[in-house]
C-alpha cells in the first residue's frame, strides 16, 4: 500500500481503567488532550511537524460535537484540521488507515491519531418524536442498549459469540482453556515491574470531574480479573444453553491512546531509536453474515494480507481484538495460525475494552513484541459492530533489546 511509517516510540497508551473506576467521571477528550500534551512535551515532538489530526471516539461526551478541532486546540495544535471517526471496535484500525492513506497520497506529512473513550457513565440519549402517541420520544442508553441489540441483526453481542460457537462446535472447555492461556500471556507483560508495558504505557493523571485539580494518577491497568482454571470452571454460561461465561468475554473499560503516522524520513527523525523502522503494509475490512461477528476478523485479515502481498505463513505475530474467546478459536481454525502464538503479552479479552483505543494499544504491543524478537511482520485484526471487522499488517525492521 503504503509508504506510511510509525516512528518507533512515538505512541502512547494509558492504562485501561475498570468500568466505573477512576476515569469514570472524566471527559475522555479532555483527558486525552492532557495525556497527549504531556506526551508530546516529554518526547519533544515538534508540534509544527503535525499537519493532520484524527480523533477516534465512540461514546459521546459533552463537547464531542466539536471532536478533533477541540482536541487539537487543547494540544496546542490550533491550526491542525482533521476528522472525528466512530467505527465501534474498529475505530483505531480505521483511524490508522485514514492516516496512512493521507500520508501515502501526500495530502499530509505527519498525522497524530488519538483514540479516547469512556465506557463508564455512557450517555442517555432522548430522541423526540412529536408524531408518537402523546408525543413521547425514544430514550436510549448509548452503551447498554447497543450492547443488547443490533437493530439490523436483531441480537445482542453475546448472541453473535454463541452463534459462532454453535457453528464451529466450540465448547465451554475450549473457551476456558483459551482464556486461561491469554491471562498467562498477560502476566508476561507484568514481569520485571511491568517492563514490557513500560515500553509504551504512560501514567494517566486523575482529576476531579471539572479538571480543576489533579487528585491522583493511574500507572497500571485496573480491573483485571484474576483467572484460574478452577474459577472459570465454576462460572455458568451467560445464556441458557450457551458456552460463554462472564469469564470468557472482555469487560468495558476507560482509557486513551495516541500514535504518529508519517513519512519514512520523518519517522527516522522522530523515533526514539532511528534504527527501528515500522512500516504500515496493508489494511483490510470485511462484513460477514449477520449475527456472526466473531467470524469477521478472518476475512478482514485476509484482505489486509492480500493488500500487503503476504500470506499468513509470513506473519510472525498476531494480535486480535477478542471480546469473546470464540474470536481467537475461529481465527486459528480458519487460518491455521497457532492459538498459542497469538496475543503474546496480552489482549483485550484480559485488559478490557474501551472501544476506540483498544486496537491502538494492541498495535503498540504488536510493534514492541516484534522489536523484541528482532523484527518481523505483524497482523492486528478484530471485529466490530454490525458483524464487521478490520485488520492491518505492518513490518518492523531492526531491534532494540531489553
Amino acid at each position: 500500500m503504503s509508504h506510511a511509517f510509525i516512528p518507533y516510540g512515538a505512541y502512547w497508551s494509558t492504562p485501561f481503567a475498570k468500568w466505573q473506576g477512576p476515569l469514570a467521571n472524566l471527559n475522555s477528550i479532555r483527558l486525552a488532550a492532557e495525556v497527549g500534551r504531556r506526551f508530546l512535551d516529554a518526547r519533544r515532538i515538534p508540534r509544527e511537524r503535525i499537519d493532520l489530526g484524527i480523533l477516534g471516539i465512540t461514546n459521546p461526551q459533552p463537547g464531542s460535537f466539536y471532536g478533533l478541532p477541540w482536541l487539537t486546540g487543547m494540544l496546542g495544535l490550533e491550526t491542525v484540521p482533521g476528522p472525528t471517526v466512530q467505527q465501534a471496535c474498529a475505530t483505531s484500525a480505521r483511524a490508522l488507515q485514514m492516516a496512512a492513506a493521507e500520508v501515502a497520497l501526500g495530502s499530509a506529512g505527519c498525522a497524530l491519531v488519538v483514540c479516547a473513550d469512556r465506557m463508564s457513565n455512557g450517555p442517555i440519549v432522548y430522541y423526540p418524536d412529536a408524531t408518537a402517541p402523546g408525543g413521547r420520544g425514544i430514550t436510549e442508553s448509548w452503551t447498554l442498549d447497543n450492547f443488547a441489540n443490533d437493530p439490523f441483526a436483531r441480537n445482542a453481542m453475546i448472541d453473535t459469540a454463541e452463534n459462532a460457537s454453535a457453528r464451529l462446535g466450540i465448547t465451554t472447555a475450549e473457551l476456558n482453556e483459551v482464556t486461561l492461556a491469554r491471562y498467562a500471556q498477560y502476566q508476561a507483560a507484568l514481569a520485571d515491574d511491568r517492563a514490557f508495558q513500560r515500553r509504551y504505557m504512560v501514567e494517566v493523571p486523575v482529576f476531579d470531574s471539572g479538571f480543576r485539580k489533579q487528585t491522583g494518577s493511574l500507572a497500571a491497568d485496573e480491573g483485571i480479573f484474576a483467572t484460574t482454571a478452577e474459577g472459570l470452571a465454576k462460572l455458568k454460561p451467560v445464556k441458557p444453553g450457551g458456552t460463554h461465561s462472564f469469564g470468557t468475554q472482555t469487560h468495558p473499560a476507560d482509557g486513551n491512546a495516541g500514535m504518529i503516522v508519517t513519512t519514512r524520513e520523518q519517522a527516522r527523525e522522530l523515533a526514539t531509536d532511528a534504527a527501528i523502522e515500522i512500516e504500515l503494509l496493508g489494511f483490510g475490512q470485511a462484513r460477514v453474515e449477520k449475527g456472526y461477528m466473531p467470524l469477521a476478523p478472518v476475512p478482514a485479515a485476509q484482505a489486509a494480507l492480500k493488500q500487503a502481498g503476504l500470506a499468513i505463513d509470513k506473519v510472525d505475530a498476531v494480535k486480535s481484538h477478542n471480546p469473546f474467546a470464540a474470536n481467537d478459536i475461529a481465527f486459528a481454525r480458519e487460518t491455521g495460525f497457532p492459538l498459542a502464538k497469538m496475543n503474546n503479552y496480552g489482549c483485550s479479552l484480559i485488559w478490557g475494552h474501551p472501544q476506540g483505543p483498544t486496537g491502538l494499544r494492541s498495535t503498540m504491543e504488536l510493534i514492541e513484541e516484534l522489536v523484541l524478537r528482532g523484527g518481523g511482520v505483524g497482523l492486528f485484526t478484530g471485529c466490530a459492530a454490525g458483524d464487521s471487522g478490520m485488520a492491518l499488517v505492518l513490518r518492523v525492521s531492526g531491534r532494540r533489546g531489553g
